[in-house]
Parts: structure tokens; C-alpha cells; sequence
């Protein structure tokens, strides 16, 4: 069972925020401000507006001082998370994390600082220690007193589905009665940078499964999720906002950074998750596809989701919500999941905005403005560089 659920992305900090901006169809790319991208092919990205201040926990101010921008993405979202659950203090309580970059921009200051100035060491071993990421999850312990085992998944643009479908497994299996769980990433001008010389950053608008898509647009942001068993929530009287039903994941060895063009090991893992789930591919009632907008991604997933359907596809609503807050690599799977909540407990299917003409490949009905539905199953796809896919399976509570 799903009891707390916390999001910040560049539609803004907290689920009420980004329910009202997925459910609108809101597109919050602008000019990148955080770094320099005069050089840069691209120019856009979906930025988060940080608070002043984070919210009251039991860390001290000299150690929010030294939280990078990451790290308080990542305070942010776990906070409205645990606020709804209602936990406590304890210990024993499994975190599982999944990230792309972690403290990216402190790795950056720390070289800038080592290359212009390599006698000046003022700053650099907290920020070595900083970025790492297992200091951002004990961070995360330490702010709001609990203890346990720190799972870090690094796993391209799966790790946060997949670290969700890790924390799934443990407490379903009974290993732990409960866990949080889920991603976070922040822009960084190196993962930019990057994405950019490999020209996969579109230059005009991410606009998935459109024929005329010409590539992804970054954000940033982070999720989290508190996960228990179901007697555990109802003994405290827990609100249940969905349940976790199935996990799937699969490993696509054609390339790189291109998936199997046939969609193959993206049919494995939808069906993996379904079978996890112990139901029929046709008895899902919406897609949330990870839809990056990029030519071969998005002709790849189109073709799994017919191959895993049949001719059920062409009645299976499918979207994109990288659409509005662009794709945020280890964060994805974590954030796309909290928006599969809000469809399954408001009523509604989020709009791939920007798509016009769409894909002859999409045998199947593309969402593309506001559209109110009532679905009982739902699921969210994650594929990342270096053929990591994973699938998560997600059911209104009943």
C-alpha cells in the first residue's frame, strides 16, 4: 500500500501543485538559468523554483547549509511523503533510492575549484563527502530519525522505477513491513552537457510520439513514496492512496544507448509487471509511457505496447507527462509513478500537451488534452540508456 506520496517538479513542490498542472496539460520548460548553455545546441529545460527554506526536521541549519540542490529536492518530496503517511521516528526502515547523477553539481564545483585554484582546499572535502550519494540518504535518515539498510539504485532512466520495484519486492516478500523509496535528480551542466553533444536534447519542443519529434527535454525534480503492507496501514488507520501490484524489469543488450528497435525487452518488462501482478496485459486501463519524445525510444515502446496488447491497443489511452516537466533520468520512474496515484484516486488522465500529428506506429488512442476517467489499473514504463526497462503496476485501492 501506497500511505504518503511527495513530489516537487518544475510544476512545483507538493501533489496538489503538480495534480493541477499534469491535469491541465501545463508545460514548464524555460531558458536554462542555472548554468551557462551559450554553447549549447539547447537552451530549455524544465526547472524546479526551489523554497527560501526547507521544511522543519531534525537537522540542524549548518546541515542544510550543506545540502545541495539535489539533495533538498530530494528533502522536499520525502517530507510531504512522510507528513501524509503520519510515521514516526524508528528503526529498521529500508530506503531504497534510485539516481542518475546524485550531487553532479558539487562534483562540478569541486573541479572547478581544483582546476582554477588547486592550493585553495576551503569547501572541497565537504564537498567530496556531499556527493556522494549514500550521504544524501543518510542525510535523509538523519532528518527525519529513523535508521535502516540505504539501497542506492544507479540505473540510467529506470532507477526510480526500479527502486520503487526493489522496496515493492521487500516488503511484499515480508522482508520489511514497510520502506521508502523512490528518486530524485537535478539538472547539472555535465548530465546537459552530455545529453546535448549526443544531440538528444530537442532544439524546438519535446513532443512524444509525435511524427515530427526531434528529441527529449531535461527537468529535474524527485519522489517518494511510503510503502507498508496492507495490515500494518489498516491496524493505524492509514489513508491508503493505491496500491503497488506488480514489477517488472528487463535487460535490452541491442546498443547502448538505442533500444531494440522491435521494442522486445520493453514488451518483457510491461509483461513481467503483469504477470507480478497476477493480471491480463488488456485488464490495464492506461499507459503512462516513458515517452521520451526522441525518434527511436518513443517507435520502440509504441511497438511493445501493440505486441503486448494485440488488437486491445487501440482502445488503451496512453501518455507522456515528460511533456510538461521534461524527462528527469533518475527521477522519472519515482515521479511518473506519483502521477499513475493521482489518476487512480482523482479521476483523471494526465495529456501529452505538445503532441500534434502523431506516429502512424501508435495503434493506440495518444491522450492529448484533459480527460476525465475513472481507471482501476495503471501502468508506468521506464527504459534507460544501457538497456535497463522497467515497468511498474499500480491499482486503485479498494
Amino acid at each position: 500500500m501506497v500511505t504518503g506520496a511527495g513530489i516537487v517538479s518544475a510544476l512545483g513542490a507538493g501533489w496538489r501543485a503538480n495534480a493541477d498542472g499534469f491535469r491541465a496539460g501545463r508545460v514548464a520548460f524555460g531558458p536554462v538559468t542555472l548554468f551557462d548553455v551559450s554553447r549549447q545546441r539547447a537552451k530549455t529545460a524544465a526547472e524546479v523554483r526551489l523554497p527560501d527554506s526547507l521544511p522543519k526536521t531534525r537537522l540542524s541549519q549548518r546541515q542544510e547549509k550543506r545540502l545541495d540542490r539535489a539533495a533538498r529536492l530530494l528533502l522536499l518530496a520525502a517530507h510531504e511523503a512522510w507528513m501524509q503517511a503520519g510515521w514516526e521516528p524508528c528503526n529498521e526502515l529500508p530506503l531504497v533510492l534510485g539516481t542518475t547523477s546524485g550531487g553532479m553539481r558539487l562534483g562540478e564545483e569541486f573541479y572547478r575549484q581544483a582546476i582554477a585554484s588547486p592550493a585553495k582546499r576551503r569547501g572541497q572535502p565537504t564537498r567530496v563527502l556531499q556527493y556522494q550519494p549514500q550521504r544524501q540518504g543518510l542525510d535523509l535518515a538523519e532528518a527525519f530519525g529513523f535508521s535502516g539498510p540505504i539501497t542506492i539504485i544507479a540505473n540510467a532512466c529506470a532507477s526510480g522505477a526500479n527502486a520503487i520495484g526493489h522496496a515493492f519486492e521487500l516488503v511484499r516478500s515480508g522482508q520489511a513491513q514497510r520502506a521508502l523509496t523512490g528518486g530524485y535528480d537535478a539538472l547539472s551542466q555535465l548530465v546537459f552537457a552530455g545529453f546535448d553533444s549526443l544531440q538528444a536534447i530537442s532544439t524546438t519542443q519535446c513532443r512524444p510520439f509525435d511524427a515530427a519529434r526531434d528529441g527529449l527535454g531535461l527537468g529535474e525534480g524527485a519522489a517518494m513514496l511510503c510503502l507498508e503492507n496492507l495490515k500494518a496501514a489498516q491496524e493505524r488507520g492509514a489513508q491508503i492512496l493505491g496500491e503497488i501490484i506488480g514489477y517488472g524489469a528487463a535487460s535490452d543488450p541491442h546498443h547502448l544507448t538505442q533500444p531494440d528497435p522491435a521494442g522486445g525487452p520493453a514488451f518483457a518488462a510491461m509483461f513481467a509487471a503483469c504477470e507480478s501482478g497476477g493480471i491480463r496485459p488488456t485488464q490495464v486501463d492506461y499507459i503512462n509511457a516513458h515517452g521520451t519524445g526522441t525518434p527511436l525510444n518513443d517507435a520502440a515502446e509504441a511497438l511493445a505496447i501493440g505486441k503486448l496488447l494485440g488488437g486491445e491497443s487501440k482502445r488503451m489511452p496512453v501518455s507522456s507527462t515528460k511533456s510538461s516537466i521534461g524527462h528527469l533520468l533518475g527521477a522519472a520512474g519515482a515521479i511518473e509513478a506519483v502521477v499513475c496515484l493521482m489518476a487512480l484516486s482523482e479521476g483523471w488522465l494526465p495529456p501529452t500537451s505538445t503532441s500534434r500529428e502523431l506516429d502512424p506506429l501508435c495503434d493506440f488512442p495518444v491522450v492529448r488534452e484533459a480527460t476525465c476517467a475513472q481507471p482501476e489499473c495503471v501502468l508506468s514504463n521506464s527504459f534507460g540508456f544501457g538497456g535497463a526497462n522497467a515497468a511498474l503496476l499500480l491499482r486503485r485501492c479498494a
